[in-house]
């Protein structure tokens, strides 16, 4: 038979564990595109792999997938939802998709940001572009003047010129 004294501190540390997984924004029940939570990081090698079998190319100024190298295009610890949510791009608009920026350094810093996994650029096309302008909604101008598309699942694409700068808080829905 189970004493009340082995019981008690059994069944505390259960509340305690049961609290922090359902509180609010915090555990299994807590999600919101603007919370940042644990992400499972993906090597180059992976993320390559997932692109290539969704037809998504790459490329890079520099011929390269070195991180710490600017000119490179690196994929290492990009974020499995961002990957993902390209993929979910590539087979909703149809496109043909080029990835021109990955994890590599020399883009903005910030929690959201390339470096830490959650960004993507992609070369423009006449059918990405579309794409975004009807699908998505426009919801201003970013302080450096982009113009910026949200997402029916909350990511955020920002038209930088030559390339779509995309904020992917979440797969978009694959």
């Amino acid at each position: 038979m189970v004493s009340r004294m082995t019981l008690r501190p059994v069944l505390t540390a259960l509340a305690l564990v049961l609290g922090a997984l359902f509180a609010p924004g915090v555990g299994a029940l807590g999600s919101g595109a603007t919370e940042a939570h644990a992400v499972t990081k993906l090597t180059h090698a992976q993320a390559t792999s997932m692109f290539r079998a969704s037809g998504i190319t790459w490329s890079s100024s520099g011929g390269c997938s070195d991180r710490n190298n600017s000119t490179c295009t690196s994929f290492d610890q990009l974020n499995q939802a961002t990957a993902q949510g390209a993929q979910t791009l590539k087979g909703a608009t149809g496109c043909a998709l080029n990835i021109t920026g990955g994890t590599e350094t020399g883009h903005a810093s910030g929690t959201y940001s390339h470096w830490n996994g959650y960004k993507l650029d992609f070369g423009k096309s006449t059918c990405l572009t579309n794409y975004v302008h009807n699908a998505f909604s426009y919801i201003g101008l970013r302080g450096d003047g982009a113009p910026q598309y949200k997402s029916g699942s909350g990511n955020i694409y920002a038209d930088e010129g030559n390339h779509w700068d995309v904020t992917y808080y979440n797969c978009g829905g694959c």
